[in-house]
């Protein structure tokens, strides 16, 4: 992603904003030159009327112009910035979960919000700053000279060294505006990690440990803030510095000439006025140069972040299957960058209808199967098909579509049950949202909630128990009408009722799609009609509850651990 190349979509905002910001500054170099003609008028003995009401169209003008070109820069930076949060959003969004998860949450957290408003000053702000204040000082500096070039040589000596200062300033600020982000990351990934775990850390008597862990980190990102802070506020006294020695030199110098008749004093006064004018456009001028240096670093950040590798949508129109079956063939698996090998030349084959129960010790790669068969990681080798063709070859969007996953951690977002139920179907009716709660035996638990279908959960799904929320997950999932339904420990909550008439909804599925359920507990898949039995990377047998108790070592031992008494 390219972060330049976004600000250049709006190109015509800024040109519009920084030439208004220039019309500006032309009308405040006017300025003192009117303020000269009233004193010569005043000399004179001419009237003031023309030279006043000039003077007064010149404020009023400028403020105009001011107004005009804080709005369009303005105006400017959100769109920027709104375009690189939309398309890092988007990106994030459909990022491979191998590259997704080599970040830190709260570092990307950091990137999409503190970042991108940074870049956003870079990007408008700061630059349409430079041209303006250049604009101003070198327009300040002509009309300085036209007036007296002695005096300017005098004034530009003073300023000058002020100038070198300022912008070594302006590039330490970067260097240490650069640690001030990565500190700042830190800490906001100490907290996320923290945070996301509050219930482990509370049990874990563990709040002070990380309470100091967190609070290291956050004295790390403010004592690098301090030291951008600092250097940011020695660029104005830099300058005020060597304003003040130029305006003590200026008006000893300006006063003896103008005594001895050598310059006029109207000359003097646009001359000074013009001094006055030029400190704050230098100011603002190395103030935009730092704030440029930070933005690029954020900028490079961004980049960075947009450089994630992206999900393979394949072809753009669905393609027609004539059933629904799955068939792993030789499929090997390793998660990036471990070299352990979770699956090795796996094959076996769903049937289009029907319940199909994968099991196996732990660590044998049962959740890994139903993520390949998502397409959430791509297999090492081999090929995964579904009624017959390979689903690389299908559009994600049609695969997904398909296939209902309830994962182990049956995951629910902050919203109402109602938005959590209808996540992958948000066009359900309400004929089908009642069915859905009523195989999954939901329909009293959410007639019992304070708004029913309307009621907010928090973070996680939190107003629900348990198994209150492993059920909402698979009524999630069944409201998607999928042709295969993925069931990664979806029984582990729930009661002995609800297992009970869980089971019973299972077969009812099971006449009309395929479901294939990973289950610990076997009293779920006894009754599969195929069991698969996952060990060391490889498929070690497959059959019934009865052939498999018979003729497998291994699943005879899973079973009767769980038959054996507490």
């Amino acid at each position: 992603m390219n972060v330049w190349e976004i600000a250049r979509g709006h190109t015509a905002l800024l040109l519009t904003g920084t030439v208004l910001g220039v019309a500006g500054a032309a009308a405040t170099l006017a300025q003192p030159l009117v303020i000269g003609e009233m004193i010569k008028s005043v000399a004179a003995d001419l009237p003031l009327t023309g030279p006043v009401l000039l003077a007064v169209a010149l404020f009023a003008t400028d403020a105009a112009l001011a107004t005009a070109h804080a709005y369009a820069i303005g105006r400017a930076g959100e769109n920027v910035v709104y375009d690189i949060r939309h398309t890092l959003a988007a990106r994030l969004l459909r990022s491979r979960l191998q590259s997704y998860r080599r970040w830190d949450q709260g570092d990307v957290f950091t990137r999409m919000v503190t970042d991108t408003s940074l870049a956003r000053v870079c990007l408008t702000q700061a630059l349409a700053q430079i041209v303006t204040s250049a604009f101003m000082v070198l327009g300040g500096i002509a009309m300085m000279g036209r007036l007296d070039p002695l005096l300017l040589v005098t004034t530009l000596g003073c300023l000058g060294l002020a100038s070198v200062v300022s912008l070594l300033l302006a590039r330490q600020v970067r260097r240490v505006s650069v640690t001030n982000r990565e500190d700042t990351s830190a800490f906001g990934s100490a907290l996320l990690r923290v945070l996301g775990a509050l219930p482990t850390v509370k049990a874990s008597r563990a709040e002070g440990r990380e309470s100091d862990h967190v609070s290291a980190l956050a004295r790390q990102a403010r004592r690098s803030g301090i030291r951008v802070s600092a250097l940011s506020a020695m660029l104005t006294p830099a300058m005020n510095v060597g304003t003040q020695l130029a305006l003590t030199v200026v008006i000893a110098w300006g006063m003896a000439r103008v005594a001895t008749g050598d310059m006029a004093p109207a000359d003097l006064t646009a001359f000074m006025m013009y001094l006055f004018y030029l400190v704050s456009p230098l100011v603002m001028l190395f103030m935009s140069v730092a704030q440029f240096q930070q933005g690029r670093a954020s900028i490079d950040r961004i980049a960075e972040l947009g450089t994630l590798d992206q999900e393979d949508t394949g072809p753009g129109s669905d393609i027609t299957l004539d059933e629904h079956g799955i068939s792993f063939e030789k499929v090997s698996f390793a998660y990036p960058g471990n070299d352990t090998t979770v699956l090795d030349s796996v094959s076996f084959t769903v049937p289009e209808r029907g319940l199909t129960a994968v099991v196996g010790p732990s660590g044998a790669g049962k959740s890994t199967v139903f993520q390949l068969i998502e397409r959430l990681y791509a297999p090492t080798s081999g090929t995964i098909r579904m009624g017959g063709i390979d689903i690389a070859s299908l559009p994600l969007g049609q695969l997904r579509s398909l296939v209902g996953y309830v994962d182990q951690d049956h995951t629910l977002l902050r919203g109402t049950v109602r938005e959590n139920l209808t996540y992958a179907a948000p066009d359900a009716t309400a004929r089908e949202i009642a069915d859905a709660l009523d195989k999954a035996h939901l329909t009293d638990v959410i007639a019992a909630l304070p708004d029913g279908l309307d009621t907010e959960l928090g973070e996680r799904g939190a107003g629900l128990s348990g198994g209150q929320r492993q059920r909402l997950a698979i009524a999630r999932a069944l409201l998607q009408r999928p042709r295969i339904v993925l069931l990664d420990e979806a029984t582990a909550s729930l009661d002995g009722e609800s297992e009970a008439a869980l089971r019973d909804s299972i077969d009812i599925i099971a006449r009309h799609c395929a479901v294939v359920a990973i289950a610990h507990r076997f009293s779920t898949i006894t009754q599969a009609e195929k069991i698969i039995v996952l060990a060391g990377g490889g498929v070690q047998a497959s059959g019934t509850h009865a052939e498999l108790h018979a003729g497998n070592g291994l699943y005879r031992r899973l079973a009767e651990a769980q038959e054996a008494p507490a």
